[in-house]
């Protein structure tokens, strides 16, 4: 839309002061000449805007002319500049609104804080994703996003983990969490919360239905609760690992959740790692004589089987 064009032509020259004009042009996705139309719109609604020729030119606001928004601490605009969840906005369809966003802050930002803010969007990157998980599947969070959105019911045709056919299901939506670049979707099914993973969701419709969501429980409440039914529930398997130091940090990139034990003076530590099951043990044959399993012993075993398996594959290579 036009108006939001000339805005944002206006806090880009707040912010940078002269820009030439092809630069907003291409910043904008206009041409130079729509860009001088706005110049012309700016200037005759008040604006005190003008355009310096030449090889240095541009176009710029007379000095003075600026809109500040006071009451922000420093600490307090370099925090709106991190971008802790990247890729989120993506996801939602709200990259471009992000942009344009951060401009609008960045030129109102009181003058002594703008060069720190700027700093830290530049300095300063938060990747969610875990090292080696592999690129996720494309997933239309945009729907579910609307749908939350709309405090109706939704009817999902959801697939289980380890299921190739669909169940549907009604279920009442409190909100969005992304974990580790995952999308979730909490709601209550028949008054019972649950998470949905959204890269499993076949459809979402909305319903006719206005939601019915229990009287003060918020998505904080319910994502904080079903958290912690996911990391301490009943039946999941503790290892205890001996690491070697070499490969330790690897081993903490990939296994976040290892509580790190030991004197730290030797050249192996112990870790602690929650798991589904013994067989998730397997995984640690990457790391080959680097790590061990001490306990439990079911999943040694398992080590072994595995380790058997892959000596057997391979020791008849050279026949082949």
């Amino acid at each position: 839309m036009k108006s939001d064009r000339l805005l944002s032509i206006l806090l880009l020259l707040q912010t940078r002061g002269l820009v030439p004009a092809t630069e907003l042009a291409e910043r904008l996705e206009v041409s130079v000449r729509t860009i001088y139309r706005d110049i012309e719109a700016l200037s005759a609604s008040g604006v005190p805007v003008y355009a310096e020729r030449g090889r240095h030119g541009g176009i710029a606001l007379l000095p003075g002319f600026r809109t500040d928004v006071t009451g922000l601490t420093a600490d307090e605009a370099r925090a709106l500049f991190v971008l802790a969840a990247e890729g989120a906005h993506a996801a939602l369809g709200l990259d471009e609104a992000l942009g344009s966003a951060l401009r609008k802050v960045m030129a109102a930002l009181p003058e002594p804080h703008r060069p720190a803010a700027e700093l830290t969007s530049r300095r300063i990157l938060v990747d969610p994703v875990r090292w080696m998980s592999g690129p996720q599947p494309a997933v239309d969070v945009a729907e579910l996003h609307d749908a939350v959105l709309a405090d109706r019911r939704l009817r999902l045709d959801y697939r289980h983990s380890g299921t190739s056919t669909p169940r549907t299901y009604t279920v009442d939506p409190y909100g969005l969490v992304v974990k580790a670049g995952v999308w979730y979707l909490v709601a209550d099914r028949d008054g019972v919360p649950r998470l949905f993973r959204a890269d499993r969701v076949r459809r979402a419709g909305l319903m006719d239905e206005p939601v019915v969501r229990r009287p003060g429980v918020e998505l904080v409440d319910l994502w904080g609760a079903l958290r912690r039914q996911v990391e301490e529930r009943p039946g999941r398997v503790r290892l205890l690992v001996r690491v070697h130091r070499s490969r330790l940090d690897l081993f903490v990139r990939l296994h976040g959740g290892a509580g790190e034990t030991g004197d730290g003076r030797g050249e192996w530590l112990r870790a602690e790692l929650a798991v589904d099951s013994v067989e998730w043990a397997r995984a640690l044959l990457s790391f080959g004589p680097n790590a061990e399993v001490i306990s439990p012993p079911e999943a040694r075993d398992v080590l072994l089987r595995h380790a058997m398996a892959v000596v057997e594959l391979y020791g008849d290579a050279g026949g082949r």
